[in-house]
């Protein structure tokens, strides 16, 4: 697969999802993707489930189909003397290096990164933590839902302040891995000028943290302290889930212009007694939920959208993850993709979340491969690796 990133090899060390999911946006981008597995049991994510598919002896779990699109696998292991000197001979092909070890445990292998770097001056590291590599509790192991915990996301996610939720995906892995992503593109910009790799260092908290935006601020600036408040915005009013005849629906009503429109809809004064400006309905949300509700309840769903959608206010629904996959405007978006498996044969996964167009032309990388099979590509590797080229 032709890409930007076409020039580039990235040898993937790391397990289950921060570091995949970061090798994974590199291969999205066209870098070739070597995954380097423990022998036997491969990436803990092999064996994440159910839901697993295949014949029995075959049988893949759907979690790691989730983060290992574009890649080729490789079991080696790193204790032993044979396996150690493959892996170095792929460190002296390698542009890029992900790792997310505990702090220690590749210098422990006699792996260490600075030893890496000496023998690949060009080599550029992404390694991933939970909580930090340093600072009083660097050493620490981290897992996504401890890592929403701890970095405040679950305290601001729920239908309240006593009811604190996780998002629904590991979503402090996932930023993890975009985070990582994108300093990797930083370090390799840099290296044009340099010659000389860097170690980029993130982690699940820093990832959340980084994501805190407004409510960070709400915080460190206002001295207020954000908590969980359901479906509706701490900031913005009327924003949010509102009941109507059949179900809910969902509207963004995020400036004065949109509020005034939304009254002329519906037939009332936008100069309402508390409610006239942002701050003040902000300020009486309840009440405004309230009124919000009394204008939907005789309107069906479908029919609320569409005069929605003729007053100009953003509106929409919220659909099951099937309904989203069925979606045309999903499709358009090349946010399905199809591949052919070594063992589960065609497949339809979720597709990489950027286009690229050049005069005109959408240029984006196509082509995609599975997912690979435990050691699918072994031969080949050592092979290369051996023949020096």
């Amino acid at each position: 697969m032709r890409g930007p990133l076409d020039d580039v090899t990235v040898l993937d060390l790391s397990r289950a999802l921060a570091g995949p999911h970061a090798a994974m946006m590199m291969g999205d981008l066209g870098a070739r993707v070597i995954k380097v597995e423990a022998p036997g049991h491969g990436d803990d994510t092999r064996g994440w489930g159910p839901p697993f598919v295949g014949e029995e002896g075959q049988r893949e779990a759907t979690y790691f189909l989730s983060a290992n699109r574009n890649k080729e696998s490789i079991t080696l292991d790193l204790k032993d003397a044979a396996d150690k000197e493959v892996l170095l001979g792929l460190v002296d092909r390698a542009d890029v290096l992900i790792e997310n070890f505990r702090t220690g445990v590749l210098e422990r292998l006699g792996l260490g990164i600075g030893e890496l770097q000496a023998r690949n001056p060009r080599l550029v590291v992404l390694s991933i933590t939970g909580f930090g590599h340093d600072g009083p509790e660097g050493g620490r192991s981290g897992y996504d839902q401890i890592a929403q915990g701890e970095a405040g996301l679950m305290s601001i996610t729920g239908s309240g302040p006593d009811d604190p939720q996780r998002v629904g995906t590991p979503i402090a892995d996932l930023l993890a891995g975009m985070y990582g992503a994108y300093g990797l593109l930083a370090a390799l910009h840099e290296r044009d000028r340099t010659g000389r790799g860097t170690v980029v260092r993130t982690s699940l908290l820093s990832a959340v943290v980084g994501v805190h935006g407004f409510q960070g601020t709400r915080w460190t600036v206002a001295g207020e302290v954000g908590r969980a408040q359901g479906n509706h915005h701490p900031s913005i009013s009327p924003y949010g889930l509102f009941r109507c005849a059949d179900g809910t629906v969902q509207i963004a009503v995020g400036s004065e212009g949109l509020w005034r429109r939304f009254c002329t809809a519906f037939d009332i004064s936008p100069d309402l007694e508390g409610m006239a400006t942002n701050p003040e309905r902000a300020a009486n949300r309840e009440k405004v939920v309230e009124l919000v509700e009394s204008l939907f309840a005789p309107w069906p769903a479908e029919e609320l959208l569409a005069k929605l959608a003729d007053a100009g206010v953003p509106a929409g629904k919220v659909r099951s993850l099937d309904e989203v996959y069925a979606w045309e405007q999903t499709a358009s978006q090349g946010l399905l993709i199809d591949v052919d498996h070594a063992t589960l044969g065609h497949l339809t996964l979720p597709g990489p979340p950027l286009r690229f167009f050049a005069e005109g032309e959408d240029v984006t990388p196509s082509g995609h491969a599975a997912p690979p099979t435990l050691d699918q590509h072994g031969t080949d590797l050592r092979t290369w690796v051996a023949d020096g080229s």
